[in-house]
This record gives C-alpha cells, sequence and structure tokens, in this order.
C-alpha cells in the first residue's frame, strides 16, 4: 500500500468513525447542556483585539503534518464549495444560543485538500489576534464542523470573529476560534490560550469539561 493510499483509508476510518459526532453525540441527552442558560442574542467575547480585514491582504494557510499545504487568499478561500448549516453555540460561561445559521466552507474539504499525514493527531487554531487553542483532530470530523464566513446570511462581522472562524457546535465556543488565519496539524498536543491557564482540552459541555 502506497504512503497516499495508507493516508486515505485512516483518514476513511476516521470519517466513518466521527462523520456524524456533532449530532449523534446528542443523541438521547437534552438539548441545553448542564449549567447553561439560553440567550436570545450572541453576545460578544474575546481578548478585546480585532484585526482589520483588508481582503486583498488576507491569507488562510494550513500547515504542519500534511501531504499539502495551503496557503489561500480570500477570493480563493471563498471559491471554496460553500455549506450552509443551522447549529447551537454553547459558551464556557454559561450561555447557550440555539439555531444559530452560519455559512462557510466545510472542514471536511479543508481535509480533502490538504491530507492530514497518519501519524497527525493534533490541529492547532492560530488567529490574527495572537489567540490560538488545541483540538485533537477527531473532534474536527464531525459533519457539522466548519470555517464560517457568514452568520445569519451575512458576512460574519468582526465582534463575532470575521471574517472568518471555526465552529465547532458539539464544544464549548472557545473552541471555535476568532479571526481565524492558520490551521497547524501536528502528532502532539499543545496546549492554546486560555488551556494554559486551566481549561479543559477538549471543552464537551454536555460532560462540564470547562477546566481541567
Amino acid at each position: 500500500m502506497s504512503k497516499l493510499e495508507n493516508v486515505l483509508r485512516n483518514k476513511a476510518m476516521l470519517l466513518e468513525k466521527f462523520k456524524s459526532r456533532g449530532e449523534s453525540e446528542r443523541i438521547g441527552k437534552d438539548r441545553l447542556p448542564p449549567g447553561q442558560h439560553v440567550v436570545t442574542r450572541f453576545p460578544v467575547l474575546d481578548l478585546g483585539i480585532h484585526p482589520e480585514f483588508d481582503r486583498d491582504r488576507w491569507r488562510f494557510s494550513v500547515a504542519g503534518s500534511v501531504e499539502n499545504p495551503i496557503d489561500l487568499t480570500w477570493r480563493q478561500f471563498t471559491a471554496l464549495p460553500k455549506v450552509e448549516q443551522v447549529s447551537d453555540f454553547h459558551c464556557v460561561t454559561a450561555w447557550s444560543q440555539y439555531d444559530v445559521r452560519w455559512g462557510g466552507v466545510a472542514f471536511a474539504t479543508i481535509l480533502d485538500r490538504v491530507r492530514p499525514a497518519p501519524s497527525a493527531t493534533h490541529v492547532i487554531q492560530e488567529c490574527n489576534d495572537g489567540y490560538t487553542t488545541n483540538l485533537p483532530l477527531a473532534e474536527l470530523m464531525g459533519a457539522d464542523v466548519l470555517l464560517a464566513y457568514e452568520l445569519e446570511g451575512a458576512p460574519l462581522p468582526i465582534e463575532h470573529g470575521g471574517p472568518l472562524r471555526l465552529i465547532v457546535p458539539h464544544l464549548y465556543g472557545w473552541k471555535s476560534a476568532k479571526f481565524l488565519a492558520r490551521l497547524r496539524f501536528q502528532d502532539h498536543d499543545t496546549p492554546g490560550f486560555w488551556e494554559v491557564r486551566g481549561y479543559h482540552d477538549v471543552g464537551d459541555p454536555w460532560e462540564e469539561e470547562r477546566y481541567r
């Protein structure tokens, strides 16, 4: 078996195991995770830095333990196949908003293009405000994980992480990094901004994985 065939085989196994994780994990569970309350307006929480968006200079890259690193302009990124999905959003500060409508690029589309190495186990999100957060690759395999550049049918506003943020609906919101600029695949874990300050490495709301 060639190296590429082995990569594709491993990816197929992961996708089969985790392809519906985002929704199937909630079967038999209450929609509202424990300790949360529902809000009707999307609160704004960030590090207080809102990087300026210049579409002519903006870049998005994927590197590290991948067969095909990419470095895309805004035009190239938004030319990728677009998907829309509606999901709930759960913040570690105990609020949840139901039925948030996002538009963007499915994480699976990026995965197909970069072809992660068999050794890749974690993905680090790196953002234009200096923020980082880490996740096991397996947590990103859900069908509803996407790189969003639209919110409720309009361009993603800067206060909610525009022009681009990752959306991982089945985890607390700090794992859905704002102002996303790079994804780094690697064969080991590297705690991010909040994780080095005691936050959980995964952040499952139904397990109340707020802190280690």
